[in-house]
């Protein structure tokens, strides 16, 4: 089961957090936030957040009472992509002007439990599961 999220509009550019997001491809998901947690540069405060938004997401999808702990959440894919350019204009000498562009980027994260979930070893369970929520609801 895999879950999404998306960090739009962060006032960086997409190399500078190219530079972070390549440390936590592919790692396990208590190691991704130690990694964020003790890296010195600012992409590393926006993912952290992004990272946790993604583990409330996977939770959220797989119901109530799942925790992420349990089932050994992995990083499945995360790029960075340009967003838009603010253009703006610096005064220069002899009456010229500059050009200032300030980068944005988006983030998508994917993460993916290594460990199945119940429902996904027995498709059975589901269907257990909804017999007995109706039944006490009757």
């Amino acid at each position: 089961m895999e879950a999404v999220a998306k960090l739009k509009n962060c006032p960086m550019s997409a190399r500078k957090m190219r530079l972070v997001v390549d440390n936590i491809r592919g790692k396990n998901v208590d190691d991704a936030l130690n990694i964020l947690r003790y890296t010195k540069k600012e992409a590393a405060t926006w993912l952290e957040k992004l990272v946790l938004s993604a583990i409330a997401n996977w939770e959220y999808k797989n119901g109530m009472g799942v925790s992420a702990d349990d089932y050994d959440l992995i990083i499945k894919t995360v790029y960075s992509n340009e967003g838009t350019m603010l253009k703006r204009f610096r005064p220069a000498p002899h009456g010229r002007a500059h050009r200032i562009r300030k980068r944005t980027n988006h983030v998508t994260l994917v993460v993916e439990n290594r460990l199945p979930l119940d429902s996904e070893l027995n498709p059975e369970v589901e269907e257990i599961e909804e017999e007995v929520t109706e039944e006490t609801n009757d």
